[in-house]
């Protein structure tokens, strides 16, 4: 059955598609308001691997069964991910986008976490390959992601201790 696995991947396909624009429109709202972005040079490899799964996934995981456990957990993350919107609401942007004088935010999944939006991204990037029977594919972007995002948040807790002080 085809069906199970299409939809699964135009649900992810439709809601990345979604959050750039959320995010693009975010982000040029916050540079109105006197944000800047900081350490921009890492983005495009961070957008380029995130379509690599992603359309590595269309590619390879069509027609694969899904398996229930990892299907469920990747629903819980995508309540986790909701989470996270909602509590930033208008500062969720895909860049660093730091607003002078914007106090950090320290409610919703920020009070247990510094970065839960990363912390879903990384179950994201493995938990969909897995329920798809894919664990190779789920530990070499799990691995890609990991890279980015030791360089992502090397640069984004930087530019947060420099903006506070």
């Amino acid at each position: 059955m085809l069906w199970p696995s299409i939809a699964l991947l135009a649900f992810v396909t439709l809601q990345r598609l979604a959050e750039l624009i959320y995010a693009r429109h975010n982000t040029a709202a916050l540079l109105d308001r006197g944000a800047r972005e900081y350490a921009p040079e890492h983005y495009p490899f961070m957008v380029a691997m995130h379509a690599a799964w992603l359309i590595g996934l269309w590619l390879l995981a069509i027609g694969r069964p899904v398996d229930l456990v990892w299907f469920l957990l990747f629903v819980v993350l995508q309540g986790l991910r909701l989470w996270v919107l909602a509590t930033l609401r208008d500062r969720w942007t895909t860049r660093i986008i730091i607003l002078p004088r914007a106090a950090l935010v320290t409610k919703g999944p920020y009070r247990f976490l510094s970065h839960p939006n990363y912390a879903v991204v990384v179950g994201e990037i493995a938990v969909l390959p897995l329920a798809f029977g894919m664990p190779l594919y789920a530990a070499i972007f799990s691995l890609l992601n990991g890279i980015i995002l030791v360089i992502r948040i090397r640069a984004e807790n930087a530019c947060l201790k420099q903006s506070a002080a």
